[in-house]
């Protein structure tokens, strides 16, 4: 029989994440949305909590609790804001990069020093195969232009591509954008004019296995994303009665909703499969990309339709319906976007296509 329980440490930290949300996001997301930041008090009780080293070594002060415990976490807080949850996480998904090339040394060096600031941000900008970013590198600065990166304040900048990364601190300018989803964490362009590089590695594979990282904390905020929508517009569709019943009691909103529900479920179970991939050890790439790519599409199928069930109310500002789709395509857009992770996805099977030998003599 499969199990898919988790075990009660597991159940314990996907539970308080959820009061965290429902206690210091969601009442609140329109504010944080205004103000381009989460409120003082959200961010004292993330610190307290010790949400943000979740996944750090126990060696730097972290929990050591892996990329599932970090995977549930993502997804409770997401399903709140994700805006806000990128934003109370100094390292956020800069984390991978650090870890993978840079190990205990980077992150001590420079992850640790963002922690004794709640609003210090690190921001992570693929650079790679699908990417915007335009940067020249001359020595040991570089100069260009980051479109947009989910952020008004940036004191570290972590730039990857399937080579390795590259770590910035001094001489990034912002420049605020009004931004459509992601309000709550802010939204700026950024400018390096011959920015001094502070570390540099080039490793592919360790490149690789942080893009795969932060592809799964991408596709775990989206299941979040996708599951407060779904859950918001099925508890709207019983409550709104239409021909002597609620409209969720006519079968063509009941086979919606069942389908909403079912691609949610889809994308969270390939996310915990990716996850257990990461923390056991195993080679991770396609199973992240695979996440990432099904948590896509299934948010462009759910959030959409989240609004279409309330219909006209769906786009005012008085249900969270309209943010949860903004939220969902802006997602979406990450890390060079799904294109890029369908090519990889589809290589990886076609490279293990390749190592079988399907040959009659084989056999």
């Amino acid at each position: 029989m499969i199990d898919f329980e988790l075990d009660d440490e597991l159940e314990l930290v996907r539970t308080t994440a959820r009061d965290f949300a429902a206690d210091h996001l969601r009442p609140s997301v329109r504010e944080q949305e205004s103000a381009r930041a989460p409120s003082a008090e959200a961010r004292a009780a993330f610190s307290e909590i010790g949400f943000a080293t979740l996944e750090w070594p126990e060696s730097l002060g972290g929990s050591g609790l892996g990329a599932l415990a970090r995977c549930l976490v993502l997804e409770e807080l997401a399903a709140g804001d994700p805006g806000a949850a990128l934003a109370l996480d100094p390292l956020g998904l800069a984390l991978y990069p650090l870890i993978e090339l840079g190990g205990e040394t980077a992150l001590r060096e420079f992850g640790v020093p963002l922690l004794d600031d709640d609003a210090a941000r690190a921001v992570l900008a693929w650079t790679g195969r699908g990417s915007r970013v335009r940067l020249e590198r001359e020595g040991h600065s570089i100069s260009g232009r980051i479109p947009w990166v989910p952020a008004d304040r940036v004191d570290l900048l972590v730039l990857l591509d399937e080579a390795g990364a590259v770590v910035v601190k001094d001489g990034i300018q912002a420049t605020p954008l009004r931004g459509s989803g992601l309000r709550a964490a802010g939204a700026s362009e950024l400018n390096l004019a011959g920015t001094a590089v502070c570390a540099e590695w080039k490793n592919s594979e360790a490149a690789t296995r942080a893009l795969a990282r932060a592809r799964l904390g991408v596709a775990s905020m989206l299941v979040g994303v996708m599951s407060e929508s779904a859950e918001y517009s099925r508890a709207y569709a019983l409550d709104r009665v239409a021909f002597g019943r609620p409209i969720a009691h006519h079968q063509a909103l009941a086979f919606l909703i069942a389908d909403m529900a079912t691609a949610v479920d889809g994308a969270r179970l390939l996310g915990w499969e990716a996850a257990w991939c990461v923390d056991s050890g195993l080679e991770a790439r396609e199973s992240c990309a695979t996440a990432f790519i099904e948590a896509v599409e299934a948010a462009l199928f759910v959030t959409p339709n989240g609004v279409q069930i309330l219909g006209g109310h769906g786009f005012m500002q008085d249900h969270p319906v309209e943010k949860h789709m903004r939220e969902a395509r802006t997602l979406g857009l990450m890390l060079g976007g799904v294109d890029p992770a369908r090519e990889e996805a589809g290589q990886e099977v076609a490279d293990c296509g390749d190592r079988v030998d399907l040959t009659p003599e084989a056999h």
